[in-house]
């Protein structure tokens, strides 16, 4: 079993059989490279998320996976069997897209069995798939309904209803609640998860969205520019970032970034730059030597209120407040010259914070993290 060199494959994970894989998948579009040597392992019975920003190859590498393009280089497996050049209908998959792909003339109930009609299916197990089905995903008063008679919601239940009677090998998921309002996204989104996990399905997933891909996977497969630059259960790989690009993707607010040179001599190093000045962590990182330059991350919610024995790590002016309720989160700068700063104010300040403010902010020492200036990979 091959992996890429960043992708960190969870050992739970790589111990169950392997359903479906792609091996060193590259992929160009009239010249230009989307996919440049993809490695991905998903397990029998994980759900894996490919997340990164637009552009970067999750949905290609998802409509690889399904046969409807076809790899200029690498492989891909279903169940042990190299099914690169197979035809879609001989890959056993079942995909749930983002615009529904309902059939517009045939009720609920059609739609649900157009499949397995097709192959051949007896009609009392089609009846059957289709009752199960239905009482999962709460479609039984719906099943004589066209989807034009349906809410959003509603037509995309009927979608992974059509996906769940197939009982497939692999089901795919091409950004399935993108036309979903935020409401609707949350409903759906645990439908899924809770679909998956009573089916023991095995689930590649695409989304943009991180609130999705940090609460439906079991592996967290972060792509950047065509490659697998960090994978993991999705917390390990948030609190762990292996690079600034995924530091600061995952996140929102994203992660605060600082460009500055560690100082200090006599067993105490500290990073110095744009405004702040924080003591580094030697027991953590191994690379620390002063004079090196360094980018320093932290959260915003790692970046609070200075108080209760916490040095400040410097003055935070603010010139915007966003209001949660129960938290709120101040925008400003430190110096004029560094970058925007976020900084996760608790409730009893957020009702006292306004525009103008200066609020003296202070870090979590083990919550920081440090990465190299040139090569931004994080320090060991």
């Amino acid at each position: 079993m091959e992996t890429s060199e960043e992708a960190q494959v969870p050992a739970p994970a790589a111990a169950r059989p392997v359903r479906c894989e792609a091996r060193g998948v590259k992929k160009a579009f009239a010249g230009n490279p989307i996919l440049r040597g993809v490695d991905v392992v998903i397990p029998e019975g994980g759900f894996s998320v490919l997340v990164g920003p637009s552009g970067c190859g999750k949905s290609t590498l998802l409509r690889l996976v399904a046969g409807l393009e076809e790899a200029d280089e690498g492989q891909i497996f279903i169940k042990g069997k190299d099914v690169t050049r197979a035809a879609p209908r001989d890959r056993d998959i079942a995909m749930v897209f983002q615009s529904y792909a309902l059939y517009p003339h045939l009720s609920v109930r059609d739609n649900l069995a157009f499949g397995l009609t097709l192959r051949s299916t007896p009609p009392a197990e089609i009846e059957k798939r289709i009752r199960e089905a239905s009482d999962m995903l709460g479609l039984e008063k719906l099943l004589d309904r066209l989807p034009k008679q349906l809410s959003g919601g509603q037509r995309q239940r009927v979608a992974m209803g059509r996906a769940i009677v197939r009982r497939a090998n692999v089901y795919l998921f091409d950004k399935p609640l993108s036309n979903l309002d935020a409401a609707l996204r949350a409903e759906v989104r645990v439908d899924i998860r809770r679909l998956h996990d009573r089916l023991g399905a095995t689930s590649l997933y695409v989304t943009h969205d991180q609130v999705e891909a940090m609460t439906l996977a079991d592996t967290l497969w972060v792509l950047n520019g065509g490659l697998v630059e960090q994978s993991g259960p999705p917390l390990e790989v948030y609190e762990k970032p292996n690079s600034v690009f995924v530091a600061t993707f995952l996140g929102s607010p994203p992660m605060n970034l600082f460009e500055g040179a560690l100082t200090g001599d006599g067993g105490e190093v500290f990073v110095e730059g744009q405004g702040v000045r924080v003591r580094a962590d030697l027991s953590r990182h191994t690379q620390l030597t002063p004079g090196r330059k360094v980018k320093l991350g932290v959260r915003p919610h790692d970046l609070v209120v200075a108080g209760d024995g916490r040095a400040a790590a410097g003055e935070l002016h603010v010139e915007l407040v966003e209001a949660l309720g129960f938290e709120a989160y101040a925008y400003g700068w430190i110096t004029s010259a560094g970058p925007r700063v976020i900084a996760r104010l608790a409730p009893e300040h957020a009702r006292r914070a306004r525009v103008g403010d200066v609020i003296p902010v202070a870090a979590e020492l083990e919550r920081l993290h440090l990465f190299d200036a040139e090569t931004g990979r994080a320090l060991p």
